[in-house]
């Protein structure tokens, strides 16, 4: 026997790295050092900083990859993966450097995995980090012939004096919300449930969703939010505290971001939400407390400003073609959002 017959074909998983190569090799910046194929991803650390710091980050993609799978469609997830990574990173105020995948599979299907990668080089362009390298594992009876499994690790740098971790956060700033594209990378367990409890078809096509079937609803990728809030960040605005709103909703993100002592107050008429998170509540007779607590509402990222810089802020959001709205004021508090529900 030879390991080809334990399932695991070597020759395939060395084409498969030259396939890919190009992918990887687009996103490179000019700190990567040397190419892909070492045991290691080398990056020099970026001039100019007087003291800087690394935040890393690292996650999945969840039961997203279900939907995937069933739909055999496979270009968006690997943005889900890298925004799910960078985004949190971003909440520091660091830009993110390099990017590595780690995916796992029953057997090797290069079509399927390179349009995979293809999203994740896309993702890494978006929020202009180096794919810097990755591991694919075939797993023969662990995974199930056409499953696979992916994770992501990111790496950003930041100048300790420009560092956000809470300390900066002052009772009177306003919460501003960037809109969401979507359910984005959480809470898709309870969306499968939906779909499968009431009997829908992934192509089916409610009036709700405008058009698009409820599968293509659902691999919307997760926004990357970092060019943009980079962007601000560098035109002088001033930004106390940042949060991404991913599983656990605006209650348990939101108050990641303050100082101890410290709650915010919603409106929570001060934003539309999308009707994707209507027809999930309608189809599936979820309470608003449950859909709060699973989904981000429409919300994807907030960041806290001085009330001086409220409509600066978010005409900067707008320029960059994210709807953008004030949602909140921080107080006195222990840690609560106050008013989100009744």
């Amino acid at each position: 026997m030879d390991y080809r017959d334990a399932g695991v074909d070597v020759v395939a998983g060395r084409a498969f790295v030259d396939q890919i190569r190009n992918l990887v090799h687009s996103t490179f910046r000019p700190e990567v050092i040397g190419g892909l194929g070492g045991f290691g991803g080398c990056f020099q650390l970026p001039s100019g900083f007087q003291e800087p710091v690394l935040v890393s980050g690292t996650d999945g993609v969840g039961t997203k990859l279900k939907v995937a799978q069933i739909l055999n469609r496979h270009d968006t997830v690997g943005i889900d993966l890298v925004a799910m990574c960078v985004n949190d990173v971003l909440t520091s105020g660091a830009q993110p450097l390099f990017f590595l995948d780690y995916l796992a599979t029953g057997k090797l299907d290069k079509e399927q995995l390179t349009q995979v990668v293809a999203g994740i080089a896309s993702g890494c362009k978006l929020a202009g980090c180096a794919l810097l390298g990755g591991e694919t594992a075939e797993m023969p009876g662990f995974y199930q012939v056409g499953e696979y499994d992916i994770a992501g690790f990111c790496v950003g740098i930041v100048e300790k004096s420009q560092m956000l971790n809470g300390s900066q956060v002052q009772v009177g700033d306003i919460a501003i919300a960037l809109s969401s594209s979507g359910v984005h990378s959480n809470g898709l367990s309870l969306v499968r449930k939906i779909v499968s409890d009431g009997g829908f078809s992934w192509d089916e096509r409610p009036q709700l969703l405008g058009g698009q079937t409820i599968g293509e609803t659902f691999l919307t990728p997760t926004r990357i939010y970092v060019k943009p809030v980079l962007a601000a960040l560098q035109a002088g605005l001033e930004i106390h505290g940042m949060a991404h709103i991913t599983g656990g909703g605006l209650p348990e993100n939101l108050p990641r971001c303050l100082a101890p002592g410290q709650a915010i107050k919603i409106n929570p008429n001060s934003w539309s939400i999308p009707p994707v998170f209507q027809w999930l509540a309608e189809a599936g007779a979820v309470s608003s407390e449950a859909m709060y607590n699973t989904f981000n509402m429409g919300i994807g990222f907030v960041v806290l400003v001085p009330p001086h810089q409220v409509e600066q802020t978010i005409n900067h959001w707008r320029s960059q073609d994210i709807p953008a709205f004030a949602i909140g004021e921080v107080i006195t508090g222990a840690g609560e959002l106050v008013g989100l529900l009744p």
